[in-house]
């Protein structure tokens, strides 16, 4: 599972953009030499492709002038490896392409903020149901497959090389009652369970807090282990993902986190507030 076919055809279409440049070549100047569709080099460079066809990828960089037989064999290799499938592909019925599964799959730290819900990758399988009851999914087989989902998703935290999750949560979302009272207390005792795993940090924000650089909404930053696969910044909103990768981007929320992170509970005093809470119930 940790291998992403997503972000390898992220790092392709990069490193094509790249080459096309040192061209000195427009995308619209590559296709027409290609007698390709006006459009398709633009659509490979933003990443809106599904599987890579190795013999464009061959005929891109025929173009280009990328003679070296070694950097062609790596691209052709990053173009083959880009077309498997990825775990998340058997469910297409409820997860869309692009979906923040793909991203996280091989992200080496994963910094994120939530304000009204418990992070996906921490949730139990109960209150996840719960999410999607009240988001009014009422088919109970949709409703399982959801979940099913979900906990694939977690298993990149059981992998012999799991990302270093830092999760820094709102006291609102540890305060909602999602599912009902057993169903919250089980989900805040699985959070604390969690801290104790060394790849997993979870700050608490307290409602005495107030105000803080955060309260626009939740985000989550993914970071790579490879410097070719640049910081990736994820929003959800009410009518789909988005993600963020202009630099600039990237700062404004590394800053946001890093100003949460200040205002937030230390590690040690979450846990001992999730105890507390969790036995208020």
């Amino acid at each position: 599972m940790s291998n992403s076919p997503t972000v390898k055809r992220r790092r392709l279409s990069a490193e094509l953009r790249a080459l096309r440049v040192d061209a000195k070549l427009t995308a619209e100047q590559a296709a027409h030499q290609l007698e390709w569709a006006p459009s398709k080099v633009t659509r490979i460079e933003r990443n809106e492709w599904k599987r890579p066809d190795v013999r464009d990828i061959r005929d891109l960089l025929d173009l280009y002038g990328v003679t070296d037989e070694a950097r062609r064999e790596e691209l052709l290799a990053l173009a083959r490896d880009s077309r498997q499938r990825g775990w998340w592909v058997d469910y297409q019925d409820v997860l869309s392409p692009g979906s923040v599964a793909e991203f996280e799959a091989t992200a080496a730290q994963i910094h994120m903020f939530e304000a009204l819900l418990i992070p996906g990758l921490l949730q139990t399988a109960d209150y996840a149901a719960a999410v999607f009851r009240g988001g009014q999914v009422l088919d109970q087989a949709v409703i399982d497959r959801h979940v099913a989902a979900r906990l694939a998703r977690q298993e990149i935290l059981e992998r012999e090389d799991p990302p270093h999750l830092w999760a820094v949560i709102d006291e609102a979302a540890l305060r909602k009652q999602v599912g009902g009272v057993e169903v919250m207390r089980h989900q805040l005792e699985h959070i604390v369970a969690m801290c104790s795993r060394p790849n997993i940090a979870i700050q608490v924000v307290p409602d005495a807090a107030g105000a803080h650089a955060a309260m626009a909404g939740p985000f989550v930053i993914y970071e790579y282990a490879s410097t070719e696969d640049a910081t990736l910044v994820y929003l959800e909103t009410g009518t789909g993902d988005v993600f963020l990768e202009k630099p600039q981007e990237v700062i404004r929320y590394n800053v946001k986190f890093d100003h949460v992170c200040a205002l937030a509970l230390s590690e040690e005093a979450s846990v001992s507030h999730l105890r507390q809470l969790a036995n208020d119930l």
